[in-house]
């Protein structure tokens, strides 16, 4: 079947990007846009972006004088609230020039991903003016944690935004480090007041996740063409294994960063499990599949309060681009892949959907016998392979030990014969001797019944020409 390859996970690139153009990555929790174009598309009327004043033609205003008046007493009530967090309205111009001088020199020479430092220099007191912005604004939204949480997402955002102003003289690199230490500082104490609100419905839509993945826990690797490597399963276990131990820890974590890090690293270790299952680069289509897997074998628990969380009080710059925008998006598509899956997408009929779902039968029973039987084969080959390996092993040791054996019955035979010989030698050299001593017993006779014939051979070639007669 030409369907079979791509059974409904593809998304482009120009699909994860943000539907107003704007050249970011887009979500599906904010209808495609990007952060920035969201929060531009909902801001509510009576913000200083729009203009309710009639135009110079005579057209009348757009909103009428009551919503008008009830937007300027809004715009009020935010005004005092900002002013509760914020402290003092004055801008940071306005504080003395060589109090910010001293202070933004600390912040250039801090390190990558040193939180520590950052604490410390933040309690300087070249930073004492940052500090107390920082505590104020903790303060007053411990204070008012009952408000809705869009309202203290809003907040945040603008503290943020606030709090860069300071550092406007700085490279974009060095901003966006200094505001990660500055959101990790936030919150981490807001965590407990803002997570899972109780203004929102995040907590039911946990649940409602949680069992739609539940139910999905039939799908097989092959149902969604993930490249998953069947023959080597039996032996080396889920290469997914890390991804899916990955996005359990997202839980686990306060800040937004260290949310978006595991994130990161799960999407990381799939595209190495996919390196491993097939020969050629993962793409995008492979990547998708994968980590819709990865979803269903894990099920995180509260995934949606995660995503929501980091989505409302994390950096726009993490979410928008980078390498960490790329798999949050990512990641929102295979949520929004699982919510809608259906049997079109799996390569199956409605009814045998619908009966996989309601348990009516079982769904894997032919997928399982097929992998028993593929991997049982596999095993079968892969053992007649290592007997065959044995067998010319053992071929191939006989023949270096018969000829081992050959090697050492020919030494053994060369030694015996060269024994033969030396043996030869001194019998003929005892001989020979006992010729000597017989001749001169018979010439001096004497003297042989004095001295012993090896005794008197051996006196003779010691005393040499030296001797004289007797």
């Amino acid at each position: 079947m030409l369907t079979d390859k791509h059974r409904g996970i593809r998304v482009s690139q120009e699909e994860l990007l943000c539907k107003n153009a704007c050249g970011y990555y887009g979500n599906p929790a904010w209808q495609g846009f990007c952060s920035k174009c969201w929060r531009e598309r909902t801001r509510p009327p009576g913000t200083p972006r729009q203009d309710t004043r009639p135009t110079n033609d005579g057209t009348p205003p757009t909103f009428s004088k009551f919503e008008e008046k009830k937007n300027i007493e809004k715009g009020r009530r935010i005004n005092t609230m900002r002013r509760l967090f914020w402290g003092s309205p004055s801008s940071p111009k306005q504080e003395s020039s060589e109090i910010q001088t001293n202070a933004l020199k600390a912040y250039q020479s801090l390190e990558p991903g040193d939180f520590t430092g950052f604490l410390k220099i933040l309690r300087s007191p070249p930073s004492q003016r940052l500090q107390s912005r920082c505590t104020a604004f903790l303060n007053t939204m411990e204070a008012y944690h009952d408000l809705p949480v869009q309202k203290q997402s809003d907040l945040v955002q603008d503290f943020y935004q606030s709090f860069a102003e300071y550092f406007s003289s700085f490279s974009e690199a060095q901003v966006s480090q200094i505001m990660e230490h500055v959101e990790k500082l936030i919150m981490t104490r807001l965590h407990k007041w803002v997570f899972c609100h109780d203004s929102c419905d995040d907590e039911q839509k946990d649940l409602a996740l949680q069992r739609r993945i539940r139910s999905l826990n039939w799908v097989t690797p092959q149902m969604l063409d993930v490249p998953f490597p069947d023959k080597k399963t039996a032996i080396t276990g889920d290469p997914f294994l890390p991804a899916i131990t990955a996005i359990i820890e997202v839980d686990a974590k306060r800040a937004p960063q260290d949310k978006l890090a595991c994130v990161s690293k799960c999407c990381q270790h799939v595209f190495e499990a996919l390196s491993t299952s097939n020969s050629e680069p993962a793409n995008a289509d492979d990547f998708l599949s994968g980590l819709v897997y990865v979803v269903l074998k894990a099920n995180p628990p509260r995934l949606h309060s995660n995503m929501q969380y980091v989505i409302r009080f994390g950096l726009p710059h993490s979410l928008m681009a980078g390498e960490s925008g790329y798999y949050f998006t990512n990641l929102s598509c295979a949520v929004a892949f699982i919510e809608k899956l259906d049997g079109p997408a799996l390569n199956l009929s409605p009814e045998e959907f619908e009966g996989y779902m309601l348990r009516q039968h079982a769904p894997n029973d032919a997928t399982k016998r097929q992998e028993i039987s593929s991997n049982t084969q596999h095993l079968l080959e892969e053992l007649k392979g290592r007997q065959e390996k044995l067998d010319q092993g053992m071929d191939a040791l006989n023949v270096q030990l018969q000829k081992w054996m050959l090697t050492v019955n020919s030494q053994l035979d060369e030694a015996a014969a060269q024994f033969a010989l030396v043996q030869k030698e001194i019998t003929a050299q005892a001989e020979h001797s006992l010729v000597l001593s017989s001749s001169s017993h018979d010439a001096n006779p004497q003297e042989g019944d004095l001295k012993d014939p090896s005794v008197l051979v051996l006196s003779d070639q010691c005393a040499g020409p030296q001797q004289t007669d007797c």
